[in-house]
């Protein structure tokens, strides 16, 4: 089974370390919940469920990790880092009180984490996702420490993809293709959109995925124009555009395989969208290579869809990076200030709606320096069933 070495775990928290200090930091808070794991696993490879977890990291000195009080028995199982607290911050939404369960506090931690070191400035990594609960008790417990939102420290060494990462991203994306594969052989009209979640669920966890790397999609006739959507009990049909969208996670990354396909053919007017999203999705790898930057390939992926006069379908576009979480930082926009680079990984999201139907093609892929590796490529073709 591929993994993450504890040599790459250790050398990921020596670069945070280094980071740290160049920020003017004392120290590091990271957070993290079950659904938005990435920034604790990448530290520690501990992935919360039910409750949240945190990894207080000092800029210099051994980090602890902070999980809920029902946690220590599952975090010690599987933490690569060894000293563990206990805290009711992390617990459930529902707010047990856990009377009898010993737990410490945010000025505990600190001062296990940094001896006598003055602790006058705390990052603050995972920001957008970390709770209220975290927030007031860092205050109370901490009140002469400024709390700095610090994001890029930890965000700056997940953009790069080492070895191994892609390693598990390659596998992630063959197991996804696995899946839309079984959904092809055994879809028929009249199947509900969760009837076909179902078969890719079976070939995922069959395949030795560890979890969806989504919400995964399937969506039939006008549903398929909404950007963001859960499947239901709407029935497949022909003539209709079926969309998937279908990702597995390995090791803690993640993938996806975005397609339509239909019973039938289509009508004129949905199959020369279809074509047109699936030509528009190459025009944007064919941008794509080392050193170019980033509002540069928006701005030529804009300027075509407008000269081939798709514009008023397009929603946006069309990168945004992927690893850990399926939707993660870089986003690739006319206002971003970055270059790509070898390693980077970009998942290619072409989406075009109109009034009653949309239509998504999305492939990961991996920078190189002389364009993209594709991390699948088995369906970017149109399929007609």
């Amino acid at each position: 089974m591929i993994c993450i070495s504890d040599a790459e775990y250790r050398a990921r928290m020596r670069a945070f370390q280094a980071n740290i200090r160049a920020a003017g930091l004392d120290a590091a808070l990271v957070h993290a919940n079950e659904a938005d794991f990435a920034h604790v696993r990448y530290l520690s490879d501990y992935w919360p469920t039910f409750e949240a977890a945190g990894v207080f990291v000092p800029a210099t000195g051994q980090p602890i990790l902070l999980i809920g009080p029902e946690s220590g028995a599952y975090a010690a199982g599987r933490s690569r880092i060894r000293r563990i607290e206990k805290m009711v911050e992390y617990r459930e939404s529902a707010e047990p009180e856990y009377p009898g369960i010993a737990v410490a506090t945010f000025k505990d931690v600190a001062r296990k984490a940094m001896g006598a070191r003055p602790l006058r400035r705390l990052g603050l990594v995972g920001y957008s996702v970390m709770t209220l609960p975290v927030y007031t008790s860092l205050q109370r417990d901490l009140p002469k420490t400024e709390l700095v939102k610090a994001d890029d420290t930890l965000v700056s060494l997940r953009i790069l993809k080492s070895p191994m990462e892609l390693a598990l991203m390659r596998r992630a994306f063959r197991i996804a293709e696995k899946a839309v594969e079984a959904i092809l052989a055994e879809a028929r009209p009249g199947m509900t959109e969760l009837q076909v979640i179902g078969i890719a669920q079976r070939e995922i966890y069959r395949h030795g995925g560890e979890y969806e790397g989504h919400a995964l999609y399937c969506f039939c006739g006008p549903a398929t124009n909404n950007a963001i959507s859960r499947p239901t009990h709407n029935r497949l049909r022909r003539g209709e555009v079926i969309q998937l969208n279908i990702g597995a996670r390995v090791g803690g990354y993640s993938s996806s395989v975005g397609l339509p396909f239909s019973f039938g053919p289509l009508p004129e007017r949905k199959a020369r969208l279809v074509a047109f999203g699936l030509e528009a999705h190459f025009k944007t790898m064919s941008l794509m290579k080392a050193g170019v930057p980033a509002a540069e390939v928006v701005r030529k992926y804009e300027e075509f869809v407008q000269a081939r006069g798709f514009a008023r379908y397009m929603l946006y576009g069309p990168c945004h990076g992927i690893g850990m979480m399926e939707v993660e930082r870089p986003w690739m926009e006319s206002v971003s200030t970055y270059a790509l680079a070898e390693n980077m990984t970009f998942q290619v999201d072409t989406f075009f709606q109109d009034r009653d139907f949309g239509l998504r093609w999305e492939n990961g892929v991996r920078v190189t320096a002389g364009g993209v590796e594709r991390l699948s490529k088995k369906y970017m073709k149109l399929v007609q069933l």
